[in-house]
């Protein structure tokens, strides 16, 4: 089947079960009560195992019984929280959290995730994306070739905006920086030709931003050179070398992780 037969993958269909990447997308006082009550379960003042005050909820965030329920609802289907007869709502094991989803990932990275969730990323990582170039060596359209060339264009933008002190080390715009490595990334997975592939920007990408966001806030190694290896690779067709080269982008990941 090709490509084309399998159509692009849908990232904007409804969560089943606290699908990977999908967002709560509920507004006002209902989205409301889903963050804060979130924020609680991820600060440790609800620890695995503890039951929700639902009286206690209700008053703190001012909200009503129905409002509370939709919100224990949203993080029930993310693997927060679970409900039993003659016990309650109670918060569930982190082991069981879906960390695969969206929020999820979200909330953990802005608790303070702990440096062992990035290295569990980066296994992920090296699992899926020299992968996902090899795959995009074989299947990669004229658009996608033209997205990694974009990306790689606004990464040399983004560290030319800086005074080079040597070769290698460079300070750049680390906004600009963010979003072009983010990019890049995102239209690598998607040249893999492979949906299920392409969905995994959504655990890998917001880790990515963080981590970006610190290593490009100083003096770094220069991400170009590795990152057009890639590209270059892709549009010569040549899986083995792609991923390779994909591989060497995760070792300057490795390297230059705070």
């Amino acid at each position: 089947m090709t490509r084309k037969d399998r159509g692009s993958p849908r990232t904007d269909g409804p969560a089943l079960g606290g699908a990977p990447g999908v967002s709560y997308t509920g507004r006002g006082v209902h989205r409301i009560a889903v963050e804060a009550l979130a924020r609680r379960i991820f600060d440790g003042t609800y620890a695995e195992g503890d039951l929700l005050d639902l009286p206690g909820l209700m008053a703190e965030l001012d909200v009503s019984q129905t409002v509370l329920r939709e919100a224990i609802k949203v993080l029930t289907t993310k693997g927060l929280l679970d409900a039993r007869q003659k016990r309650g709502t109670f918060v569930r094991p982190r082991d069981d959290w879906n960390l695969l989803d969206s929020d999820v990932l979200r909330w953990t990275i802005d608790s303070g995730a702990p440096g062992a969730f990035f290295a569990d990323l980066l296994e992920l990582r090296r699992a899926v994306e020299p992968a996902a170039a090899a795959l995009a060596a074989l299947h990669r359209t004229d658009a996608d070739l033209t997205a990694l060339d974009a990306a790689l264009s606004a990464m040399a933008a983004a560290e030319q905006t800086s005074v080079m002190t040597d070769a290698v080390m460079t300070e750049g715009d680390p906004v600009l920086a963010v979003r072009a490595d983010a990019s890049f990334h995102t239209a690598l997975l998607t040249a893999s030709g492979n949906p299920f592939f392409a969905q995994m920007r959504r655990v890998i990408i917001p880790a990515l931003v963080v981590r970006d966001r610190l290593v490009h806030a100083g003096r770094h190694e220069h991400p170009l050179p590795t990152h057009a290896r890639v590209a270059e690779r892709v549009r010569a067709r040549d899986q083995d070398g792609a991923f390779a080269a994909m591989l060497d982008v995760i070792e300057l990941s490795r390297r230059g992780h705070p």
